[in-house]
């Protein structure tokens, strides 16, 4: 800048703006295209030559270059060298903040921002302000934001109102969502989805559904929401179901939904669905996503499809620690223990640290080895190479190796003298181990303890009942029964599902509720026929 442009610049506002501009606009396709700090420091440098650097129109462009960076240092930097920023600097520093999660920093800027009497908030500067309000889970800063919405903010702004009602839902104060969504005077899906999402963060999926079911314009975001929560409180079915609507809308499902419909397809055997979804994956280019991978692997393990998974797992070309996880507990849980090792080495080879999950995966492989020694040791290593803290699910891990493998006194020894308080699950582990090896007195304290703890669960009853029955005590099988009747306690009846035409049935023992129980019992009653049949060919045979 010469010095005839510099007192322009300085002298007449008017013209000096147009200049300024003038000046100004060459940087900005540069900073745009800045993939790193190096590059936007660069860029800086000329802008310093120029004598530009306290620009608020440049300052904020850089600042959008160094929130897009993660450099949020530079950026303040930058920031504090502009001697009177406007209203669209503080906006930029506030939008940097925000969106890497610096919170606090977030509102330390806008209340810098109500301390400068040469500006004031406008409708882009509290979506920003109310995410930092509820990423710090602070109702009464939200509050007080909602309040300065009324105060400063122009009336009616969508994504202003659209922010509101996903903090409100993030506090979970349904109350407050609804009285911003009511009061709204145009709603888009944005809108309704925040309030699917605060029904759904609080496991009420039946108002979840109506709300779903009311919305006028449905996206991809909308039919994941709905789907995750269903996976998250256990209602599978409905989650398949969702899913299947989905694609009857020919809506496509996105990396989100498919992670999220897979736990489904996992826990009901849906294996033609998450073969679907497979084929899909690929054919969207998706498998490169390690999560997405992750979610089949599961899926095929719990499906019975080890090989598939395994398969999988070797066609990954990233793998993370709950990849690695993943297939280890799929392994242990096949039987495949010695390959569950292995494949632990490996990883260790590998150097990717394993966690809490890994360790759950390995021990459970161990147990079902009989390897005690080996589990011992892994056990051991959890806190001494990865200052890994066991929690109860190890200690049961550890109880069970011990208990399968015949070590029934220090398997006690351990419930005994961990630092956590045995829940029933460790008792049951323990009474399980004692009906194996046939040691009535240490089953019969393990079932004092589970009497407190899980008075009314059928299935301990009975598990010493079968145990007094294998020694011959008919009294302790007959006192059991008595037991049980007196707390009129039934073990619940056994259930299972079948996945025909890509649809799950699910069904219960005596069970004559359902549309296909007509038929289902009728096939039987053919099964049992023919199998009578074969008995007395088989018996005219050898007589």
């Amino acid at each position: 800048m010469s010095v005839a442009q510099r007192i322009v610049v300085e002298c007449r506002p008017g013209i000096g703006h147009s200049v300024r501009r003038s000046l100004e606009d060459p940087f900005v396709p540069a900073l745009r295209s800045c993939g790193s700090a190096a590059e936007l420091k660069r860029v800086h440098a000329r802008i310093v030559h120029r004598s530009l650097s306290r620009s608020n129109f440049l300052a904020a462009k850089m600042i959008d270059a160094c929130d897009r960076c993660g450099d949020l240092g530079y950026a303040s930097l930058l920031f504090g060298n502009v001697g009177d920023p406007n209203v669209f600097l503080y906006n930029a520093m506030l939008r940097a903040y925000a969106r890497n999660s610096a919170y606090g920093l977030a509102v330390g800027v806008y209340r810098k921002m109500l301390e400068d009497e040469r500006v004031s908030p406008d409708k882009f500067t509290f979506p920003f302000l109310i995410k930092s309000c509820g990423g710090l889970a602070s109702e009464d800063l939200g509050t007080q934001a909602h309040a300065h919405v009324w105060k400063f903010g122009p009336a009616g702004h969508l994504v202003t109102g659209n922010s509101l009602v996903d903090m409100y839902t993030k506090f979970g104060n349904l109350d407050g969502a609804y009285k911003v969504f009511d009061d709204m005077p145009q709603r888009d899906a944005v809108s309704w989805n925040s309030l699917v999402a605060g029904h759904v963060r609080l496991g009420q999926m039946t108002r979840a559904r109506e709300l779903f079911d009311e919305m006028p314009c449905k996206t991809v975001v909308s039919w994941t929401t709905v789907i995750s929560g269903y996976s998250r409180v256990g209602g599978y079915v409905d989650a398949l179901e969702i899913f299947r609507q989905m694609q009857t809308f020919g809506v496509e499902p996105d990396e989100i939904s498919i992670v999220s419909v897979l736990p489904a397809c996992a826990h009901l055997g849906a294996l033609e669905v998450g073969k679907w979804i497979h084929m899909y994956a690929d054919k969207h280019r998706l498998l490169h996503r390690t999560c997405i991978c992750n979610a089949l692997m599961e899926m095929y393990a719990k499906c019975g499809c080890i090989e598939q998974a395994s398969r999988l797992f070797n066609e990954m070309n990233e793998r993370d620690v709950i990849s690695w996880s993943t297939m280890i507990c799929s392994l242990a849980n096949h039987g495949k223990a010695n390959e569950a090792i292995e494949l632990f080495q490996a990883m260790r080879r590998a150097r990717v640290d394993p966690n809490g999950v890994t360790f759950l995966g390995i021990l459970s492989a161990c147990a079902h080895a009989g390897l005690v020694d080996e589990g011992l040791e892994l056990f051991c290593a959890m806190k001494r190479d990865y200052e890994l803290e066991p929690d109860i699910e190890h200690y049961g891990c550890l109880i069970d190796l011990l208990g399968r493998s015949g070590c029934l006194d220090q398997a006690l020894n351990v419930v005994q003298t961990m630092p956590i308080k045995p829940d029933s699950k460790i008792w049951g582990s323990l009474l399980s181990s004692c009906r194996t090896h046939g040691n009535l007195e240490m089953a019969v304290a393990a079932m004092e303890h589970l009497v407190e703890l899980e008075p009314d669960f059928a299935g301990n009853y009975v598990l010493l009942a079968n145990l007094y029955a294998d020694l011959g005590k008919s009294e302790g099988v007959s006192r059991m029964r008595k037991l049980m009747r007196s707390r009129n306690l039934k073990k619940p009846p056994g259930g299972s599902s079948i996945e025909v035409d890509n649809m799950v049935l699910e069904f219960v023992s005596d069970d004559n509720s359902k549309p296909f129980s007509g038929d289902a019992y009728r096939m039987i009653e053919l099964l049992e026929s023919e199998r009578s049949q074969i008995i007395q060919r088989i018996r005219a045979g050898v007589a």
